[in-house]
């Protein structure tokens, strides 16, 4: 029997409801019998047609589309149940249509509050959610038109009709930058601030804490050379390096990790309130953590000149990167130093300055596992991150390229070593049917995906072969170095990352295919990733000797897909507030020229993305030029009919911003004259 969301009596007095689709009802197939019946996620695209995800990160555009007419209240990352309809022959994609909603995504919307013949209503920001929500003039909770605000669907029976709903939260007039970070969190589900016991207990947490009680249980690294790497307005520091030289040409190497879990215990108010976040939220202006302050800033973090508890994976390692010893279990650590990851970087280049031996020699290892690691097949995307600068109300005034450094791949490599040998340590310790862990796995891209990418690379001058449907993630590393620093460079990036499935955590392991490992977790961040956290409590379990609980592995999955879930709305979230102000910041640029490259092509025009603050938008077909362009998806190109001339992905191109439409988040470009 299935939840009931929406769908209380009508009440007296309440708008009457509106008519959703002015479009003629989709004919309906001969329907078949009990066993065409699936579950799945409901992912809809920008045009309201719906895909079902049978498996996460697994969903296929042609592999169930279900028409607008028979979602039947349905709305994006809802749980639902779909009837399939007969196949037709000729046609790529089956449909179907949702019977039944099985579990909300989210608990509210975000948008502005709009009226229209005395009628008010929520007009949504996310171009997902297809349909405007009425609201009841008691149910306006103070807001007024022109305020962005957050709303809960209370009534909604019938998917052909408008749903009912209730002002939430008031964020502030649409377009205030503290209003528009607040709705883009709230849409995803993630408040901007935590409840008021959690904070409490955190408080009292900080009281009650005499770090001195716990040196005794704990492996003493207080006196080992110990340094954490980070950006430079990091404030919560997850993880230290320690370094001591054994003498014989190996070297005793510390992955401190912040003992989250003893602080945040199973069960509690603070636990309950980071599994249901499951992440921290990194937003363009902003962080919505995961946990209290208290904790990620201050107990938890490994700040420099103080004894802080922690979780270590500590292994003995030859200059090559060879494990030789490894051991795991709760330590203390004292850091000595802070760095960035600039002045670590320094320290590598000048091989002067504070530890420089020290980042020398890792950064020597560091250099070992990446290249065993292209060796063994590991994808290398390391697209260059853009970062705006922001003036004092959140307004972006310019934009900078993050790029990586050494220091940035010397923290990575450690990171994901221990990450693969925590997870290969489970592996060897108990059988496959008694492992009760959590890994994080990466499945093999789809084979028509990576046809797709084939044909593309081809067609642009690269060779590919393929084994299996797959290219050989030698053969993209190479094109990618070859094409670095081209226009092209970002677009491939893109183009490969989306052509791979989702890694996503889950108990059942398959390997990461993007970084070659046949076993890998998440162990290095608990203080920002609810996974690494549940990590931690098993490899505390497994260290003091018991067993894995074989009964617990159930309700562990189900965490696992909670968190997988959750991750990607923070992502989508994080992207959404990218895109915002890569939006605000063309606004004041209306009618100045750009230099762009060609991101995407359709048939309704080409994408261009401006180079330095990745600015994407469309060029319309109709404003082009004066020739007919036929669109070649295969190539991904678009050809003039007349002149032949050719725009297809990476073409460099003189744009000028035409209009920038901060409610629909959208950029419209021409070409310069």
């Amino acid at each position: 029997m299935a939840k009931q969301f929406y769908g209380k009596k009508a009440q007296a007095g309440r708008p009457k409801t509106q008519k959703v689709f002015s479009q003629p009802k989709a004919p309906r197939p001969k329907l078949q019998a009990q066993s065409q019946r699936v579950e799945g996620t409901i992912l809809i695209s920008g045009k309201g047609i719906g895909y079902l995800e049978e498996h996460a990160g697994q969903v296929r555009e042609g592999q169930l589309e279900i028409d607008p007419t028979f979602l039947r209240t349905a709305l994006h990352g809802d749980r639902v149940r779909v009837l399939r309809h007969p196949v037709v022959k000729g046609r790529k994609s089956q449909t179907g249509e949702v019977i039944e909603v099985l579990e909300r995504a989210r608990k509210g919307h975000g948008g502005v509050l709009v009226e229209r013949g005395g009628v008010t209503f929520l007009h949504p920001s996310d171009r997902k959610m297809y349909v405007n929500v009425v609201i009841p003039k008691d149910k306006l909770g103070g807001a007024k038109v022109g305020d962005k605000i957050f709303v809960e669907i209370e009534e909604w029976d019938n998917g052909h009709e408008t749903p009912i709903g209730r002002v939430t939260h008031v964020l502030g007039i649409a377009g205030d930058n503290d209003a528009e970070m607040k709705s883009i969190a709230l849409e995803k589900g993630f408040h901007h601030s935590l409840p008021d016991q959690v904070e409490g207990e955190a408080k009292e947490m900080e009281r009650l804490f005499d770090v001195s009680k716990e040196v005794k249980k704990r492996r003493d690294f207080r006196t080992t050379t110990t340094f954490t790497i980070d950006p430079a307005d990091a404030k919560d520091f997850d993880d230290a390096l320690s370094i001591r030289d054994l003498g014989d040409g190996t070297y005793e190497v510390g992955i401190h990790i912040a003992d989250v879990s003893f602080f945040v215990k199973e069960g509690g108010v603070i636990d309950s309130e980071a599994y249901d976040r499951a992440t921290s939220v990194y937003l363009v202006d902003r962080t919505i953590p995961m946990l209290p302050e208290i904790l990620s800033n201050n107990l938890c973090s490994l700040v420099p000149n103080q004894d802080r508890l922690t979780m270590s994976a500590v292994f003995t390692l030859d200059t090559d990167g060879n494990v030789l010893t490894e051991w795991y279990g709760e330590t203390i650590i004292h850091s000595q130093q802070r760095f960035t990851y600039e002045e670590a970087q320094q320290g590598i280049v000048k091989k002067t300055g504070p530890l420089a031996k020290e980042l020398e020699i890792l950064n020597g290892i560091a250099k070992n596992l990446r290249r065993e690691r292209v060796r063994a097949g590991a994808l290398m995307i390391d697209a260059p991150e853009v970062k705006f600068t922001l003036d004092a109300t959140g307004h972006p005034t310019g934009v900078t390229i993050k790029h990586h450094y050494d220091s940035n791949h010397l923290i990575e490599e450690f990171m994901l070593l221990a990450n693969r040998k925590v997870s290969e340590w489970v592996e060897k310790k108990f059988k496959k049917n008694e492992r009760v862990f959590v890994y994080r796995i990466h499945d093999k891209p789809d084979s028509d995906k990576m046809a797709n990418l084939a044909f593309f690379l081809t067609s642009v001058g690269h060779t590919v072969k393929k084994s299996g449907g797959i290219i050989a993630s030698q053969t993209l590393n190479a094109i990618l170095q070859k094409t670095a620093g081209t226009p092209l460079s970002d677009t491939l990036d893109n183009m490969i990352t989306r052509t791979m499935a989702k890694a996503i955590y889950t108990t059942k392991n398959i390997g990461h295919y993007g970084l070659a490992f046949r076993a890998y977790t998440h162990f290095t961040s608990p203080i920002r990733r609810y996974p690494d956290l549940m990590v931690h409590r098993l490899i505390k379990r497994y260290a003091s000797g018991k067993r894995p609980e074989v009964d617990s592995l159930e309700s562990l999955e189900r965490r696992c897909t909670h968190a997988s879930r959750r991750e990607r709305e923070a992502q989508e979230a994080e992207r959404n507030s990218i895109k915002y102000k890569q939006v605000e910041y063309m606004a004041d640029r209306v009618g100045k020229v750009f230099n762009g490259v060609v991101t995407g092509v359709s048939e309704w025009g080409i994408y261009v993305a401006e180079v330095e603050s990745r600015s994407e938008g469309l060029i319309r077909m109709r404003d082009i030029g004066d020739d007919y362009f036929e669109l070649d998806e295969k190539r991904m190109r678009i050809v003039g009919k007349r002149s032949k001339k050719v725009y297809t992905l990476g073409t460099k191109v003189k744009i000028k911003v035409v209009s920038a439409d901060m409610a629909k988040k959208l950029i419209d470009y021409s070409f310069a004259e």
